[in-house]
């Protein structure tokens, strides 16, 4: 593979060759070096033999007696063995075939010998290479026992050559250029020791080869021209550093000419038909090579720098296709890194610099993006390359001895490039997997399931595979330089994802759909990400502190929960509007349904239900944390409703009657006195439930109807906590049973408001039908004046009426409460009758049995001959109204006597002397002062008006 990948970014480490030679001119003059340096090297001078003669070998020893060792140019390849610098470098061997030229292979010539092959890797043609040769047999010839070094190469040759051993005077003129500037290269541009300005040597060289370009110089042994300059060469050739006379000559040591001739030598150790391949017999070409150090200047050092720096370049022109190059540059890079250590040669660091500079720039390029140039397939070779990177940078750190890289300070270089090279790459490879994402939702070739998923959601599964694949391919490798290498790739991650969700949810202000993927789709990337990152640190000095502090949380459970708060607010305060609007507008009419309840409970529940089944379709992972938010909200809205359905309909003390004064009457008066106490009694009575009984809204049908609705409500409530329970279960929510547990005493607030609500409407029900739809019959009429014509039956008949209202509105889990509180009522009405009836009423022993039976009819009438309330509970709720019953049967001064008796007992001897007046507590019963007064206060005779007449100085007649 020839270098058909050319480097736009590389210049030539070795420093600027001013000189218009090009790389084929200066092959050639290296392989004229190489030819001169091997003359040398031999036990014996080579003899040329012409090429008709050739047999495979192309040099014999004159001496016929050439058992000595032959030297390394006729070695012959047949006998090379494995390469022990291929071994050393850590490259494969194999057997290849070499290509001599016209298809002709190494393979196929039995005696070929090394020389022979380097010609061929060094493109010289078997013409040239007899002139060379022919030439230097000429230089022997006249210069016997006289060593390269101490002769200027181009000058001899320039002296040795003529017109006539070309195939024509062009090329003879050109190969003279050649040689002619090889000297101006040597000499003036790039000399070995810098010129002296006031030599006039050079002056004088430089116009001698100026002419010599524009008119040939005539190159004769003899003649002046050659003689001049000759004189001129050799006096800038043997220049040394103290002014003396050297006896080697400079003339191709000079920097960088030397290593640019060096270089060329060194590619003919790659095969000339595939250039990423090295060469078999590489330790018998490098055995030639090295001869050449003497007139190149280098050494050991200057090698190693010079070959890790053709490997390299070899690799990378050849479109990196070799791993084997790399792993010896690499390999080799250690010894460089020895030799750094060890050299205080400022030229030699000068060129290190120049050429690691060079190298590391390459590498850091496809390490800044290691996602484009590795995959799974090629992670040898990455590794090769962070190492190569790394221990270039060390040494361009560490070893090279001046201020390029500013004041040194103590830093772990390897540490720090990873660093560099993860986050680097992580960055390049989010860009343009968002890129990749962006490209393809444009272009629309989706699955029908990706089609529906947001931007983010898609490049959180991009992103969450990135990092998978970072951990499984490259972090391993970067682990030997960075302990944390998976964690800082994660690290890089979470960063770009955060920046593009940190913008998506600023752009966002309610709850929708691609909002809650969104923040679900991130919220796992980060669980995966976190736990990468702490698998990755788990042997790390801090537990992986350091990492995880680098990733500030991306709180999506958060946003979401913030999300649906405001989604809850929103449907709560609507339904609260709701609720608010259509109770104004609700009329409570027993006829809207035939179950006898509002249409708004209806459609409030409906609201609630469908509120709470939306709830339980959010695609969100934290249902049961947020759920006590909205019933909470949901219980409010409950709450507020309840409170204004049984607003405005009075309590039991709304209807009660205000108790009238203690009075006495005598007999014959009570059909006739207190016309105006009693009239401004009822007037009192109708203004306190003036509120409630000015229109239809609070009539009994209606308060019926109130009390069905929130009856309605409160079963409906415990088949809502039902499905509460069963959605939150379904929505697999890591604690739902837990929660689920609780959530029937979710809705407190409702409940309590449900039972408060159902109290108060049953017993403003029940004492509005007795205190004030039945005063007429009751307050206003029962026992007043004789109490045989006034008894109980008009206000059994009209309550009866009621009754059956009630009983067929009602809701039967309610309707046994409600005739319960009826018939308290009328108890209390009753008892008030007899005890606080004002001077209209009066009552004698002989009216108890009357009344007695009379009570008898009332609780006849709720007992229903056993269709209606239980005996028991009649029995429960008449005790004190029989208790009240057995003071009427006796006598007036019986009961002044037990008056006495029960003041004396709650007040002592204070009692005797003057009677207090019993504070008036309504809880009616006999062995209580009040009470026993009240009674005395209704009795019509002598005893008993002389006795309060002396107590509490009421008066006989009013």
């Amino acid at each position: 593979m020839p270098l058909s990948y050319p480097i736009q970014d590389f210049d030539s480490p070795f420093g600027h060759f001013n000189s218009e030679l090009s790389d084929s001119d200066l092959r050639l003059s290296a392989y004229e070096i190489l030819i001169g340096a091997c003359r040398t090297s031999g036990t014996r001078p080579l003899t040329y033999i012409p090429q008709s003669e050739r047999t495979g070998s192309q040099y014999k020893v004159s001496a016929a007696d050439a058992p000595s060792p032959p030297p390394s140019l006729h070695r012959s390849l047949t006998s090379s063995a494995a390469s022990k610098v291929k071994r050393s470098l850590g490259m494969r061997s194999g057997s290849t075939k070499r290509r001599l030229g016209c298809g002709e292979s190494v393979g196929n010539k039995g005696r070929a010998t090394v020389g022979e092959l380097v010609r061929v890797q060094l493109r010289v043609t078997e013409q040239t290479d007899s002139r060379i040769r022919r030439a230097m047999l000429r230089i022997a010839a006249g210069q016997l026992g006289r060593r390269v070094e101490s002769m200027v190469l181009p000058l001899e040759l320039l002296q040795q050559l003529k017109s006539t051993d070309f195939p024509d005077q062009q090329e003879y003129e050109a190969w003279k250029r050649r040689n002619l500037k090889l000297l101006e290269a040597g000499l003036l541009l790039h000399p070995h020791l810098p010129l002296n300005k006031a030599d006039a040597a050079p002056q004088r060289l430089r116009h001698i080869i100026r002419g010599a370009l524009d008119k040939p110089i005539d190159s004769g042994k003899n003649s002046e021209s050659m003689q001049v300059l000759r004189s001129v060469v050799m006096s800038l050739a043997c220049r040394s550093f103290d002014g003396s006379v050297s006896e080697t000559c400079h003339w191709a040591d000079g920097f960088p000419l030397n290593l640019r001739l060096y270089k060329l030598l060194l590619d003919a150790c790659f095969d000339v038909n595939d250039e990423s391949i090295v060469i078999e017999e590489l330790d018998e070409v490098l055995e030639l090579i090295r001869k050449t150090w003497g007139i190149l200047g280098l050494n050991q050092m200057w090698h190693n720098l010079c070959f890790l720096w053709v490997l390299f370049y070899h690799y990378v022109a050849t479109g990196q296709v070799e791993d084997d190059l790399l792993f010896a540059a690499n390999n080799l890079l250690m010894e460089v890194e020895k030799d750094a250590k060890a050299s205080k040669d400022p030229e030699y660091s000068k060129i290190l610099s120049s050429t690691l500079s060079s190298i590391l720039s390459w590498a850091e390029k496809r390490l800044r993006a290691y996602h484009d140039s590795f995959h799974s397939d090629n992670t040898e070779s990455m590794q090769s390359i962070v190492s190569l990177v790394v221990i270039t940078a060390k040494i361009l750190v560490e070893d090279i001895p001046h201020d390029y890289h500013g004041k040194r300070k103590e830093v772990n270089v390897a540490h720090d490039r990873i660093d560099t090279y993860i986050r680097s790459s992580l960055h390049a490879a989010f860009s343009q997997a968002k890129q990749k994402m962006e490209k393809v939702k444009a272009s629309k070739q989706l699955s029908s399931h990706q089609k529906n998923l947001p931007r983010l959601c898609i490049l959180a599964r991009e992103i969450s595979e990135l990092a998978f694949n970072e951990k499984a391919i490259f972090s391993p490798i970067l682990k030997r330089w960075h302990p944390l290498a998976a964690g800082v790739a994660v690290v890089t991650l979470h960063s770009c994802y955060g920046n593009e969700l940190r913008q998506f949810i600023s752009s966002i202000s309610e709850l929708t759909p691609d909002a809650i993927e969104v923040l679900r789709a991130a919220d796992k990337l980060e669980k995966d990400i976190v736990q990468i990152a702490v698998e990755d640190a788990v042997d790390s000095d801090d537990g992986g502190k350091s990492i995880i502090q680098e990733m500030p949380p991306y709180e999506a459970e958060a946003v979401i929960a913030n999300l649906v708060k405001s989604w809850i607010k929103t449907r709560v305060d609507r339904l609260s509007e709701w609720v608010d609007r259509n109770l104004q507008q609700e009329v409570w009419n027993p006829r809207a349904n035939k179950e006898q309840f509002a249409p708004s409970a209806v459609e409030v529940l409906r609201s609630v239900d469908e509120t709470l089944e939306a709830f339980f379709l959010l695609p969100i992972p934290m249902h049961a944390v947020l759920l006590p938010d909205l019933v909470t909200g949901l219980d409010r809205c409950l709450q507020n409703y309840i409170l204004k359905a049984e607003s405005g309909c009075g309590s039991q003390s709304t209807f009660i009657p205000a108790m009238p004064a203690l009075t006495r009457c005598t007999a014959g008066s009570k059909f006739r006195v207190f016309k105006k106490e009693k009239s401004q009694i009822t007037q009192r009575r109708k203004s306190q439930v003036g509120t409630v009984n000015g229109d239809s809204y609070h009539g009994i049908p209606q308060l019926c109807v109130r009390i069905n609705t929130l009856q309605y409500i409160r079963t409906q409530l415990e088949v809502l906590e039902k499905r509460t329970v069963i959605q939150l279960r379904n929505s697999n929510t890591a604690n739902a049973n837990h929660f689920a547990d609780g959530t029937r005493r979710k809705f407190e607030l409702s409940r309590s408001a449900l039972v408060e609500g159902i109290q108060l409407l049953c017993e403003a029900t029940a004492y509005k039908v007795v205190f004030h739809d039945l005063s007429h019959v009751l307050w206003d009429g029962l026992y007043v004046g004789e109490v045989s014509s006034s008894r109980i039956e008009p206000f059994l008949q009209e309550l009866e009426q009621y009754l059956e209202i009630i009983s067929s509105t009602v809701h039967d889990r309610a309707r046994t409460r409600v005739i319960t509180d009826v018939m308290k009522a009328s108890f209390d009405g009753f008892l008030m009758v007899l005890l606080a009836g004002g001077p209209a009423r009066a009552f004698t022993p002989q009216d108890s049995e009357i009344i007695e039976e009379d009570f008898k009819f009332l609780t006849d009438m709720f007992w229903s001959n056993g269709d209606g309330l239980p005996t028991d509970l009649i029995d429960k709720c008449s005790t004190t109204v029989k208790d009240v019953l057995s003071l009427l049967h006796l006598d007036s001064a019986s009961l002044v006597e037990q008056f006495k008796s029960l003041l004396f007992e709650s007040h002592g001897t204070s009692a005797k002397s003057r009677f207090p007046m019993p504070p008036t507590s309504g809880q009616w019963n006999s062995t209580e002062p009040n009470t026993v007064l009240r009674v005395l206060c209704y009795r019509s005779d002598e005893t008993a008006a002389k006795f309060l007449k002396k107590a509490y100085n009421l008066p006989t007649k009013l």
